[in-house]
This record gives C-alpha cells, structure tokens and sequence, in this order.
C-alpha cells in the first residue's frame, strides 16, 4: 500500500471524478430517510467556460453540500445550464458569417435548429469542466432552461400573471442596444462617468427677436424635439407663455410647455423636450400629449425624420449637427460636462432610449412579499448587512421589460389576431383567436429576458407546476450560495417568482460572498486581462490545493484577493498530508500492519497501552474532539474560511508536526496491529473525514488506501462526519502537552537563533521543579529525540553555567556549549545587532526627508518602511539572543 514519492493529483483526480458519477453516490431519492438539504446551482451560460469566480461558486457549495451529506441528511445538489439568450445568439450568428450567410437568410426556424446544434455539439463544456472539479451533483437531474419542463413552467408562469394583470404590453420607453438590436433591463445596462460636454443651444422665439438658450449633452436629439419647457414660476419668461419657438436645423415651430421638470435655478431654466429619445422627455410628453419624432432607429442610425442628416450614424450626426448649429450662429457656447453613459453590459455599445412595444411585468404587487419574506424572518442574507442592498432595489423597483428582440429564447406565449387585432395568451399554441374564432393569428416575435426562466430554477428544475415527490421533498431548497453582484438580476427574481408560484419562499438563507480580484484589487475578468483559468490552476497544483486556497480566503461577503502564494500554501498543505500517508504507509509495511480503519463512528476516545493512555494519544484525540466542534459549528454557520483554517492549523500544526513526530517512538518492526497504532489510524482516518469536503479527492484517494478490503461504505463521501464527543476532551493533557512543546521549541528556537548545527546534539539544562520537572522527566525520551539534546532536570533556583538560555515563567533552559563556541556566539550577535542599527539608522534618516519623501515613488516607500519593520525585529532577536547567553 505504498504511495508514490511526489503528490501528483493530476494522477487520481479524474479517475475519483469519474467513479463517483459512475457509482451513483450522489443520486437523490426523495423516499430515503433523512432532513432534506437541497441547493440548485446557480446555471452557468451555455456558452461560458469555468472561470474563478465560478470555481469559489462550486467549491462553497460542494462543501457544504458534502459536510449535509456526510451527516445523513438527504442532499440534492441539482445542475444545469442556462440558456443566455443574447449571448448564444451572439455565438451562433458569429458562426454563420465565418460560414457566408446570417440567420435572416436562414430564416427563423432553421435558425434555431442552428442553434439547438450548437448546443448539442460546442454548448455546455462548463459540464464536463465541473466533473473535472468533482462537483458532487446529482447529474440524472440535470436541466436546460429551454427543456420541455423549464419551457412548460415559463408559459405558466407567463399566463397566470398575465391573466391576473401582472403582465402587460404596451409602448414604453426602454433601453435599446443597437449593437444586439433588443430591449434591455435597467440590470443589463452599466453606467460610467464620461468627460463630455454641454451644448448651449439657441431656439428662436417665433413673432420676436429673443432666443431662449437650452443646454443638452446630445444635439443630434434636438432634431426630434416637440417643446421646450419653463417652469410657471419663473418670473423671466411669463411673457413667453403660450408662445412658439423656431427648432434650429429642421424648421419646426414647436410649443413653451410649462413643467415642473424645468428647474429655476439650473442653467437657463429652459430644457428641451425629446419625448421619443429620453425617458424624463416621455413622461413630460405623455402629460403634455406632445407627438413622438423618432430620429434615430434601432441600429443607431439617424432615420428619415432627420431631415439632412437621414442615414448618418448617430454620432456623426452629432458632428455635423454641432458644425451646422456653428456655421449659423446658434451654437452659443460649449462647456465640459462629466455625464454618465449607459453602455449594454453585453457588448459594451452606449444605450440609445427608445419608444418602443415591449412586454412589462408589473414589479410593485411582485415585489411587496418578496420584501416581507426577508423582514419577517423566512429568508436569511448571510452576511445580515446584504438584505438592505436587497430592501435599496426592491423598494424602488420599477417595471420589469421582459421582452427581447432575439430568436433564441422562450418565445413568448402571445398570438396576435390579423382579424381582430386582438391578443390570445394561452398554455398551449391556440388554433384560433379566441376573440373572433379568426385562424389569421401569428405567435410574438419577441422571446423573454433570460432571467425570467432562470427566476423559475429553484422549482422548476424539481418538476413545478406538477407537484412531484421531488418539489414535495426538496422545496424550499436549503440555501442559495452566490456572490454579491446578482443580488438584483437573480436573486430577487427568484424571491418573487418563488412567492407567487408556490406560496412558498424559494430558498431559507442566501449566503452572499465576494469577487476575486487580483493584487491591485481589480476584479478578474477576461477584457481586464488579468482573468485566470483555474482548470490552468488545477492542472499546476491540483484541484483540492486551489479549493483550499479559495475557502481559507472566504470570509463572508469579503472579496478574495488572490495571489500565486496562496496556491502555493495550498499546495504545500496537500503534500504535507501526503508525506504524512506515505510516512504512515510505508511503517504499516514494516510493522506488519495490514490496511485498517476503525469501526466507522461519529467519535472515538483513545485506547490505552498497557493499561495506560499515553500523553499524545489523550492529547491528539482531546484535539480532534475540539476540531470536530468547531468544524461542524463553523459549516453550520457558513463560515468556510473558519473551517478551513480549522482544520488546516489541525492536521498540519497538531497531528504532522507533533503526534506524528511523538508516535515515530513507539513504532516498532513487527509489532502488528497494536493500540498505538489503532489510535494514530483513528485520528489519521477521522482527519480524512474531516477535510473531505474542502479536499475531496486527496481525502478519498488516502482513504481507499487506508480502508482497502474492509468491507467499508463504497466512499468517505457517503462515510460519517465526525462530530464533537465531550468525553474524549482532556484539558489537562492539553496543558501538559502545550508545556511539553513549549520545551521543545525553547531548545529548538535556541539552537536556530545561536546559528548552532541542527544535526550536532547538545547538552541541555533545564531548571525547573515541580509538575513541570516531574513532566520533563516523564516526557524525557520525546525532549531528547525531538531537541536533539541531552537532558538534565535540575531544581536549583537559577542557572549556574554558561550559554544560550530562554526563560519562562515556569522554566529556565540552558544549551551547553564549549567556551570557544559561546564566544563565537557573542561575538557574531554583537557585530550582527552593530549591523543591524547602522540599517536601522540610514533607513531612518532617508523616511524622515522630506525631500527623499517628495521624490520616491510610494512603492519604493512602502517597500522600505516594511524592511525597517523587519530590521527593527531582527534587532529585538539577536538582543534577546545575547541577553540569553548568561555570564560567566
């Protein structure tokens, strides 16, 4: 049972990955026994590809998924795809230009056979990645939100709002990319500050020589303007009421509207009124009854209502506009304005607000139990502080435009009557107009916003509307595991969809965590350039190191910032256990230990030798009592970083550098199975146990090892989680082996800071008396082998000869060292301190220049300041170094 020298987990991760689907270990039945704790993932893109936001994503959720089931609880952790409308579009039609057509050509319907074999063929390779990952997911259940059963419970959902008139279409002004040609939802739109400018605009007031002065940010609007607006009470302009002005460029006479909108005291007071192209201008012209012009068309280009500049991109208009208004005097001044643009989160194209006819879901009734599902208690943020970025949204939410303009999607379940010009909304595909009787009726064009299919997930995915054993057994789902930034586009949607679908809210806790962002705090990000694969990660150092890396950092709602040098800890922990197996294995061999794991078990207490528990073994399970308490309360409470650093500080710290290192004195050749080896197999397995879930496949590849021919359960996944036993707590051998240490560390820190050869042995003395003497003789064999010295035990008050010492309030410890080589000592301490305060000194001198200050970069600054923290503390070692080395 030897384990190969190197960790190499390239070597055994695909094969656990693939055995654990192939055994079915993760297969939900609702008829089995046990709590439910269910989680649906959150579903990736089709189109989309593993990156590290989505690997923090998976490695939360599977290690809370396999701590439940570990526990007996009855788990389903269900996957799928989503099926991102404009971004699979997008793909495709890419596609058919690299083969010479595009999908008008195609037509509708070939179009998407199109792309059903896109999908069929290229989709979905972020499903082979998470095997890759060992996502413990049921994939028998896995669900596509264009499926049969997803698309039967979108038509669903549509019809029953729709017939209680929280569905509706009409002629809104929506938010319109030219670049993927559809409407977009307020969250699909990004907002940034630009650097623009402010155009002051003359319009002539017709039967007079004045001009009233408007200022804009987009002068080839103007050209669509159907009013100007004043406030009533400004006093400036009530001569002009009921007056007309001249549209510069297009020869309009248009009215001075009075609107509160106009305000007094910014600018002139005067603002133009463009109801078809600024979502304020619509509403103003909807009080107003002004007509709608539309200058500019759905692919940004200026349309036959502008005049001369028909055809014109929109922006060159604006040059041209800007030169003409120039060229006849009208352009009054032009100032620098910093306005925020609206750019499609898709594709980056800046925004055009357009009138247009889209389907709405109306918010306010949606949206009033959602909020109360969370103030009452129902459903818990984790961390508590993200229910109010929840409250902020919900609160002021506005109408939801669920309609786009693509082809791929879940068209919506509207036909249109050529006869009556009526709509029939309808479950299943309607044979006629049930208005007329008419057959003359044609399907909406439009599909729906790809987050009304996924606000369904949670319970479509369990069989909604029917009621399943499945929806009966795992709805609500448990938890919700996601990161901050779609509060808004999901998780709320979810909330209300759950509450109006199924009375029921869809999840009972949502734990929020951060980004990952890089060393500059930038989030990662393909077009930021500073993105990371991490299957590239994986491949480097192993999935379970870049899994550990990512929980130790997870602090709940913190963002991560990642480094090299987190995965190279990472790493380190994992070949530290493995050398400790390899350790274990190869003197099983010699002891002629056979494979063995102890009778499987919550907890376990020590088993005595000769009639007596050693100090280690009462101490080591004493520990594993406290690791397991806290590991448990830690997942409990989603405290991922705690449980990882928990368990971390356990294996490496408390059971490699020290029990280990005890127990290699009682190994003997031959021994057999023997008390001292049931009990480090015992810790050693329950350790595995613990780490399972951050550590998946390390933990099953040593466990198999360990347990090979037992006739154990077929997996550690489905083995016990161990749990806290207060019987096996010991604090007095905690004490005892906290002294213990401390006195093995004295010698060790000694001989490191005197510079003194590791390999060379020395005598020690060790001043002491009472329980700390009678302990250091009892433990005399662990000092000497693991100090390297030979020890003396003395009860003389203060020590009497000479060379490198430490003191503590309950001992004094004294390395024996020739007179040649204290001297040696001294004399290398003292020139090293004389060194280290000339440093010290120049350092000092250069921080506190101003003028050395002015001119450094800060890196350089920073740089600095932190090597004189590091000089200073050298310093303080090598003084208590000197002042241990006493006099003779």
């Amino acid at each position: 049972m030897q384990l190969e020298k190197v960790y190499e987990p390239q070597r055994f991760e695909p094969h656990w990955a693939k055995w654990w689907e192939e055994s079915s270990l993760f297969v939900a039945d609702p008829s089995k026994p046990g709590e439910a704790f269910s989680i649906a993932i959150p579903p990736p893109n089709v189109t989309g590809a593993l990156h590290i936001g989505h690997m923090l994503d998976h490695t939360l959720m599977d290690m809370v998924v396999r701590w439940n089931r570990m526990n007996g609880n009855n788990t389903l952790w269900t996957p799928g795809m989503d099926h991102a409308g404009i971004a699979t579009q997008m793909v495709v039609e890419r596609e058919l230009v690299k083969q010479g057509t595009t999908r008008h050509q195609l037509g509708r319907i070939e179009f998407e056979k199109k792309v059903w074999e896109w999908k069929e063929e290229s989709g979905g390779s972020i499903e082979t990645q998470m095997r890759q990952i060992g996502d413990s997911v049921d994939w028998t259940r896995s669900r596509f939100t264009m499926d049969a059963g997803l698309s039967r419970a979108v038509r669903e959902i549509f019809v029953r709002l729709y017939e209680k008139n929280l569905i509706y279409r009409g002629q809104y002004m929506v938010n319109w990319c030219p670049g993927c040609k559809t409407a977009l939802s307020d969250l699909e739109v990004i907002h940034e500050d630009t650097q623009g400018s402010l155009w002051h605009v003359r319009y002539p007031v017709i039967g007079s020589d004045e001009f009233l002065v408007v200022a804009t940010t987009r002068p080839e609007t103007m050209l669509g303007d159907t009013a100007v607006a004043m406030n009533a009470k400004d006093e400036r302009y009530l001569h002009l009421h009921g007056k007309m002005v001249m549209l510069p460029l297009v020869g309009r006479e248009i009215p001075i509207i009075l609107d509160d909108m106009a305000d007094p005291e910014f600018g002139t007071g005067v603002v133009k009124i463009t109801p078809a192209h600024d979502p304020n201008d619509f509403e103003a012209g909807k009080r107003h009854n002004l007509p709608h012009v539309k200058v500019i068309d759905e692919t940004g280009a200026m349309t036959a209502e502008a005049g001369a500049y028909a055809g014109l991109d929109r922006f060159v208009a604006r040059t041209k506009v800007l030169a003409d208004l120039t060229a006849l005097g009208l352009l009054e001044k032009t100032e620098p304005h910093n306005l925020p643009i609206s750019k499609c989160q898709r594709c980056l194209t800046i925004v055009e607000p357009l009138v247009s006819m889209q389907w709405f879901v109306k918010m306010k009734p949606l949206a009033a139990p959602a909020i109360k599902a969370v103030e009452d208690g129902r459903i818990q943020f984790i961390p508590a502080n993200f229910a109010n970025t929840y409250y902020e949204w919900m609160y002021n939410i506005r109408d939801w435009c669920i309609s786009r303009q693509l082809w791929w999607g879940h068209r919506v379940p509207a036909w249109h009557c050529a006869n009556c010009s009526q709509i029939t909304v309808a479950r299943e595909t309607p044979g006629a107009c049930k208005h007329c009787g008419s057959a003359s009726i044609e399907q909406d064009s439009d599909v729906l916003d790809t987050w009304f299919s996924s606000g369904l997930w949670p319970f479509s995915t369990l069989g909604w509307p029917d009621e399943t054993e499945f929806l009966k057994r795992y709805y609500p789902t448990s938890v919700l595991i996601t990161s901050y930034d779609i509060i808004f586009f999901w998780v709320a949607r979810m909330i209300f969809m759950g509450l109006e679908c199924t009375g029921q809210v869809p999840f009972h806790k949502v734990y929020i965590h951060g980004l990952v962002r890089d060393k500059n705090r930038k989030k990662m990000s393909k077009t930021a350039g500073n993105g990371i694969d991490p299957l590239v990660m994986t491949a480097k150092h192993g999935t379970d190191a870049v899994r550990m890396s990512l929980l130790a950092a997870s602090a709940p709602g913190a963002d991560i910032i990642w480094t090299e040098d987190r995965m190279d800890s990472s790493r380190a922990f994992a070949n530290k256990i493995w050398n400790a197996a390899r350790f274990l294995f190869l003197n099983m061999e010699r002891a002629n230990v056979e494979p063995w794991v102890p009778v499987e078990k919550e907890s376990y207490l020590p088993e005595a030798v000769n009639g007596t528990v050693s100090l280690e073994d009462r101490w080591i399970f004493s520990r594993l009592n406290a690791c397991a308490d806290q590991m448990n309360k830690s997942l409990a409470s989603y405290r991922f970083d705690e449980a990882a650093k928990t368990i971390w500080s356990f294996i490496w710290y408390e059971f490699c550098d020290w029990y280990v290192e005890l127990k290699k004195l009682r190994f003997e050749e031959g021994s057999g199975l023997n008390a001292h080896w049931r009990n480090i197999l015992t810790v050693f397995e329950s350790a595995l146990r613990m780490l399972h879930p951050a550590m998946p496949f390390l933990t099953e590849e040593l466990w198999q090892r360990l347990a090979a021919g037992h006739g154990r359960k077929s997996s550690i996944s489905i083995s016990a989680y161990p749990k806290a036993n207060t019987a096996a707590e010991d604090l007095e051998a905690e004490q005892q082996m906290a002294l213990l240490q401390e006195i093995i560390s004295s010698a060790r820190n000694l001989r490191a800071d005197a510079k003194l050869d590791p390999k060379e042995p020395f005598d020690a003395s060790l001043y002491a008396g009472g329980a700390v003497a009678a302990l250091a003789d009892q433990q005399r064999e662990a000092i000497e082998r693991l100090a390297n010295v030979k020890l003396s035990v003395l009860a003389t008050d203060s020590p009497r000869e000479s060379g490198p010492m430490r003191s503590t309030p309950g001992f004094d410890l004294v390395l024996a060292v020739s007179a040649g080589q204290l001297d040696a000592l001294r004399g290398r301490l003292e020139k090293e301190i004389a060194e280290l305060v000339k440093v010290i000194t120049n350092s000092e001198r250069q921080l506190s220049s101003e003028d050395f200050l002015k001119k450094a970069p800060e890196k350089i600054l920073e740089g600095m300041r932190v090597k004189l923290a590091e000089y200073h503390a050298q310093r303080e070692k090598s003084q208590q170094a000197l002042a241990g080395i006493t006099k003779t």
